[in-house]
């Protein structure tokens, strides 16, 4: 009893407001995460999920996807996808956030409606692309044709080399939104008096930029570029509805790949093998983010 009463003094009752949160990540986050651990750990697929003989086999699966040439690619294509996102969103974010943060009448309106992309449902923004992109009907090939860049349609969604291209720039276009907003955010923060004073001094609008702007916008710029790299190393249904991964293979990330394995393959072990790679490497990255963070507070 007195145990209880000590548990219940007024500096641990906030473990009690934490309980509910922490039993639903527990079951619903954890559960599942270890489940899927184990699971690369055995010999489960379509032939023995129901008989119960499911051998443990250790890291063999690992083994296996390492010297498997269509995972291998996957991490590849996953690398360069993001990446390409990466650097066209932050770019294309940065130059609007500059824009959005001039004052002139249609800034506020304007930048509230770029914000649609980053709120449509994923699949019908890649419903959306796969139309454009479609060789025949496609308006991406009819505005080339009308400019004169292009004499026959592009085969885009069916070419290993275009269909790549093609989903980089439709993820570029959802994720434009979440850095503008970010940056711009940012910007606000910054003192216009050290604009002004930089301005008495002679310098001109490339020297405040790099020497004002830029500096200040660390923190902002580094929290992007992680949890941009976090949401777009893990996409997944915008890659599967606009190819599924295809032609060749040219287009599967970690996680198409991961899903083909496990529902169209039936090898449940593998595609969950494949699925914890994706999980350390963006653990990983969520470590680092968290580490940027610490250190931003303590700066």
């Amino acid at each position: 009893m007195k145990k209880i009463k000590e548990f219940f003094r007024y500096d641990n009752i906030g473990l009690l407001f934490i309980l509910p949160a922490f039993i639903y990540m527990a079951y619903f986050v954890g559960y599942p995460i270890i489940s899927n651990i184990v699971l690369s750990l055995k010999d489960v697929s379509v032939r023995n999920l129901a008989n119960g003989q499911q051998n443990f086999i250790g890291f063999a699966n690992y083994a296996e996807i390492l010297s498997d040439e269509v995972f291998r690619k996957a991490l590849v294509n996953t690398l360069v996808f993001t990446v390409s996102c990466l650097v066209f969103q932050f770019l294309i974010g940065f130059l609007l956030a500059l824009l959005f943060n001039k004052r002139f009448k249609i800034a506020k309106p304007v930048r509230g409606l770029l914000m649609i992309p980053w709120m449509m449902p994923m699949t019908v923004t890649a419903l959306m692309f796969k139309f454009m992109f479609s060789t025949d009907v496609g308006i991406i090939n009819y505005m080339l044709k009308c400019l004169g860049i292009i004499q026959e349609n592009i085969e885009w969604l069916t070419t290993p080399g275009t269909a790549m291209a093609a989903v980089v720039m439709a993820n570029i276009w959802i994720g434009i939104p979440f850095n503008t907003i970010l940056i711009s955010t940012g910007l606000t923060t910054i003192p216009q008096e050290l604009y002004e004073s930089a301005s008495v001094d002679g310098a001109n609008k490339l020297q405040k930029l790099l020497n004002i702007t830029i500096p200040l916008l660390k923190p902002t710029i580094e929290s992007i570029l992680v949890l941009g790299f976090i949401y777009t190393f893990k996409v997944y249904d915008l890659v599967y509805v606009m190819t599924e991964g295809g032609p060749v293979n040219s287009t599967h990330l970690l996680s198409t790949y991961s899903y083909k394995l496990s529902f169209d393959m039936f090898q449940y072990s593998k595609g969950s093998a494949v699925a914890n790679v994706l999980f350390v490497i963006l653990l990983l990255v969520g470590m680092l983010y968290i580490r940027i963070t610490m250190k931003g507070e303590e700066e």
